[in-house]
């Protein structure tokens, strides 16, 4: 036989036997180096951000009292009414018809100026503000429903993991690995 025909087949079976080897030692290294990812469900949270809205509003003010019992009104209202009440009767029924006359226009007079003040408007703008609230989702994590030696469970990540979960030292990797 040919030496080196003899040298090939040493090396050539040499290779394969080392192959086989290394094969057989990834075959029988049975701890899975990844999970099945089932399914993925995000996880959100409603976040409420306030926010201040304004406007501007049509108001209508009454304008400051100067008299603020209403004296004037009361006044000459009781004049008026005691003139007129001078007018009715005689004798002690003129003085009691003028002493009632009086106090009828003196309230009358009172309610006539409170009117008119309370007439007495003027009308500004004026902004006017409030809070009020933008609703947002934010995804907060990950529900992942996956298989692993047969068994499925679920787990809560940061991230969405695509189609596998990484394993090392026979633990799932639930961090998020740079790329």
């Amino acid at each position: 036989m040919n030496k080196s025909l003899l040298t090939g087949l040493i090396v050539g079976v040499a290779v394969a036997t080392a192959g086989v080897a290394v094969a057989n030692f990834d075959l029988l290294n049975r701890n899975p180096k990844y999970a099945e990812v089932l399914d993925v469900d995000p996880v959100s949270k409603s976040i409420k951000t306030p926010r201040e809205e304004c406007s501007e509003q049509a108001v209508t003010r009454t304008k400051p009292v100067k008299d603020e019992h209403r004296v004037a009104g009361t006044v000459i209202g009781a004049v008026v009414g005691g003139v007129l009440g001078s007018q009715v009767g005689s004798g002690d029924g003129r003085k009691v018809a003028t002493a009632a006359g009086a106090a009828a226009g003196g309230y009358a007079g009172n309610k006539v100026q409170q009117g008119v003040q309370n007439r007495n408007t003027y009308t500004t703008t004026e902004t006017q503000c409030r809070t009020v609230y933008d609703t947002s989702e934010k995804i907060v994590g990950y529900d992942v429903r996956y298989k692993l030696r047969g068994e499925t469970s679920v787990v809560r990540m940061d991230h969405d993991p695509g189609e596998r979960i990484p394993i090392e030292n026979g633990e799932l990797v639930l961090a998020k690995t740079a790329s």
